[in-house]
Formats: structure tokens, sequence, C-alpha cells
């Protein structure tokens, strides 16, 4: 990864409340794991997405853009999840959502979360073994070098020292949109605006993506998407590769 913490969301991120919002049911994963913890630090928190109203939440996001989306009363201090600027345990628990794949140094991060937590360390992120089988990257092949940007979830629990791994399935009408919840709802990635709001997206090259939107549309028109992929049509809940990582706090 080349681009400094928060840059990429400083040039694309300035709409991604808009369709990058909370989905009540994955959500309810993540607050379940975060056990009997009254505090929490958010890691990564971009517009404030997954933090749960009941707790108290310090927020931690390096890109000025996404931390301006954020409500009035949850304020985020500017840091990459590589420093973050609190004591050591100084709250019951670290969360982060879907941002291991923008840090600069991942194993630093998730020691840092170990380090100001008192008690454990909460990561839902992507596993890319199951993301690159997805047919999203039959259309964008560019895809697949950012798939390599996640790390297996086997390596986060290393970097914790041993943790629980489970899966978390993806609603099939999420309200959170990006890619990996859109398997079933291929039309949506026809919408510039739920492209945009896409770190892989708004990373690609302009005419990669145009060209593969423009077959998509085409295989949408003519049925052959339907024919290759009609099990994805309709179902109630899949595996997008959601994976939920739970470990001690150092």
């Amino acid at each position: 990864m080349t681009e400094a913490p928060g840059q990429r969301y400083e040039a694309f991120g300035a709409g991604y409340a808009e369709t990058r919002r909370t989905e009540p049911r994955i959500a309810a994963y993540v607050w379940r794991a975060l056990g009997e913890a009254r505090s929490v630090v958010n890691v990564g928190a971009g517009s404030g997405s997954y933090e749960p109203a009941d707790l108290e939440v310090i927020a931690v996001e390096p890109s000025r853009t996404m931390a301006s989306q954020r409500a009035a009363d949850r304020r985020a201090l500017i840091a990459p999840a590589e420093n973050i600027p609190m004591g050591d345990a100084s709250v019951d628990a670290a969360m982060a959502v879907m941002t291991i794949h923008h840090w600069t140094d991942q194993p630093g991060g998730i020691s840092e979360m170990r380090r100001v937590a008192r008690d454990r360390v909460v990561v839902l992120t992507l596993d890319p073994l199951n993301m690159k089988e997805a047919w999203t990257r039959d259309y964008w092949p560019a895809l697949i070098e950012m798939d390599h940007e996640f790390p297996e979830p086997d390596e986060i629990a290393d970097w914790m020292e041993g943790a629980e791994i489970s899966r978390v399935p993806v609603p099939g009408d999420c309200t959170d949109l990006y890619i990996e919840t859109l398997r079933g709802r291929p039309e949506l990635l026809l919408d510039p605006v739920v492209r945009s709001n896409c770190s892989g997206f708004a990373r690609m090259n302009d005419d990669s993506e145009a060209s593969g939107v423009a077959r998509l549309a085409s295989d949408l028109a003519s049925g052959a998407w339907d024919r290759t992929h009609a099990d994805a049509r309709g179902a109630s809940e899949f595996d997008g590769g959601l994976r939920l990582i739970v470990g001690s706090a150092s």
C-alpha cells in the first residue's frame, strides 16, 4: 500500500455515509462480541457506522473527510491505527470494522488496539480467499490485486496471539452497500454513487471500471448474468467473506 493513512478517503470519501450505513444484523455480531464493555475505541472509525449507541465510544480516524461526516456528538480523534493517541488500558474494548485493509502497518495497528484495551479486541474484516471467488472479479479483475491488501483471518488471529474467528452472514438485502454485499444484487453495481463509496472502485483505473460496468450491463440486459449466477438471486443470506475476529488485550 503506497498511500498514507487516510489519504484514500481524503480523495473519495465525501459521500461515504450515503450508501455505507450500519447494517443492524451485522452490527449485532460486533456488539455481542464486545461483551460487557462499557467503553470502546473504534479504530478506523470512518463516518461512524457500527458504533454502539449505548456505549462510550472514542473514535479514531485518519481521514478528515471521513471524520467530517460523523454526528456532531461523536467527533473523532484524527490519527492512524498505528498510533492511537490514548494511554495503555484506556478503554474496555477496541473495535475495528472493515478498515484493516487500509492500514499501513496491520500488525502494528492490532498491537495498538491491544495496548489501549483492557479486555478485548474485536475486528470485522473480509477473507481474501472468499472474495477472489466472487463473480465481481470476472468483471473487474483489478479487484484481485486489491484483495491482497486484506490479511487472512488466521494472520490477524496470530497478531492477537490467539483469537476466535467466526463467519458473519451477509443479509441478502444488506443496507451497507459495498462490493461483497451485492453479490445477489448486481444492478446496484451499475450505480456510480454506490461504486464511488467502495474503495476498490474508487481506486481503480477509470477504463477498467468502465469496461466492467459495460460488460455487466450487457450481461444483465441479455440475461447472461442470471443464467450463470441464478443461485445468487434472492438469497436471504450468504457467505460474503465477512469474518469476526475476537481476541484478548495484551
